[in-house]
């Protein structure tokens, strides 16, 4: 089975996501760390990282900035629909908010959405619904918000006048942060602590032409979505089975013992990765630190977390956490569980 977190994506989001924390105060090294993600890269339009690199520069940000209500919603009013390159504008140029649904949730792999985006559009008021329960605990509630505001940005950007959205559900307690998502349309039902994040709205939208509508441009950017999502199917395989590999060894495997279990040679592993914008050692350090902060996180103390990781010492163990996560794991450990982000 694939590896969701292992899907290519544009670096699009990571850059908007650094630039956003930045400004909020953090460090583009804080960002970064762990992700794989060499800075330059955030600069080249033509970049493609993992859903995985991207969810670890999430994580790091809501570590830096605070899981607090409403800063989420700020940064997903950066998610234009140009921001999301073909996917967004074959959104764009559909003929009617019927066909945009349709062609936006038909590519959603190619939004920058953790969650699994389903539309229902039976009964008087469709629904637009965002699964989010293998998005971490520690990152959901930033994640949920970017997802709401960003597709109601779009929405804005589609048509002239906002959409007549009817319910909005949102996963958590009220806040005062979320009152102006209930200024979007009138008549809003707002319901917290919902099961799931959710958008609905009148079915007499679904036939409301579009000001941009060009039916042949609008066939152009679909082929071009269905051709990108194939290139990325292809290029998913090695990053996903080189981190599946690790993690069956345990985090700790050589470059050469991986190219074995792939049944490639040291230099062919080497050149598909460069072709996939990184590298074993990225791969690796990436893997060694997510295995490593699962098991701190799931209560192990560090000499545990070092005897299962493969560690001569715990002193070992702590020395390759330190450069990764720029801490000692023992500080880590307490900074979870004192501000209660453990998952």
């Amino acid at each position: 089975m694939t590896d969701p977190w292992a899907k290519v994506r544009a670096v699009t989001s990571a850059t908007l996501l650094t630039d956003f924390a930045v400004e909020h105060g953090a460090s583009t090294t804080r960002l970064l760390r762990g992700t794989g993600i060499r800075t330059a890269v955030l600069h080249d339009p033509t970049a493609e990282i993992t859903a995985d690199q991207e969810l670890t520069l999430l994580r790091n940000l809501v570590e830096a900035l605070g899981d607090r209500p409403g800063l989420g919603l700020a940064a997903g009013a950066r998610y234009h629909a140009s921001s999301h390159g073909v996917w967004g504008f074959a959104i764009l140029s559909s003929p009617d908010v019927r066909s945009a649904l349709e062609v936006g949730i038909g590519f959603a792999e190619l939004s920058f959405s953790f969650a699994r985006i389903t539309l229902d559009h039976d009964g008087p008021h469709p629904a637009i619904t965002f699964d989010d329960r293998a998005v971490p605990a520690a990152v959901r509630r930033f994640h949920m918000e970017r997802d709401l505001q960003a597709t109601l940005t779009i929405q804005r950007e589609l048509i002239p006048t906002a959409l007549p959205v009817r319910r909005i559900e949102i996963p958590f307690p009220a806040d005062p942060a979320y009152d102006e998502l209930l200024t979007y349309s009138s008549g809003i039902t707002a319901v917290f602590d919902a099961p799931r994040p959710l958008l609905s709205f009148d079915a007499s939208a679904l036939d409301m032409p579009l000001p941009q509508a060009n039916r042949t441009i609008a066939a152009m950017y679909e082929r071009q979505c269905a051709e990108l999502v194939n290139r990325r199917s292809e290029r998913l395989g090695i990053s996903g089975r080189v981190r599946d590999a690790l993690v069956r060894r345990g985090g700790l495997a050589g470059q050469p013992e991986v190219a074995a279990d792939l049944n490639l040679s040291i230099r062919t592993l080497r050149r598909r990765l460069s072709e996939e914008g990184t590298t074993f050692r990225e791969l690796s350090e990436e893997t060694f630190g997510l295995l490593a902060e699962e098991l701190l996180d799931a209560g192990l103390t560090v000499e545990q977390t070092a005897e299962r990781l493969g560690y001569s010492s715990a002193s070992a163990f702590t020395h390759a956490f330190k450069s990764w996560r720029g801490q000692p794991p023992g500080r880590y450990s307490r900074t979870r569980r004192t501000s209660g982000k453990a998952n």
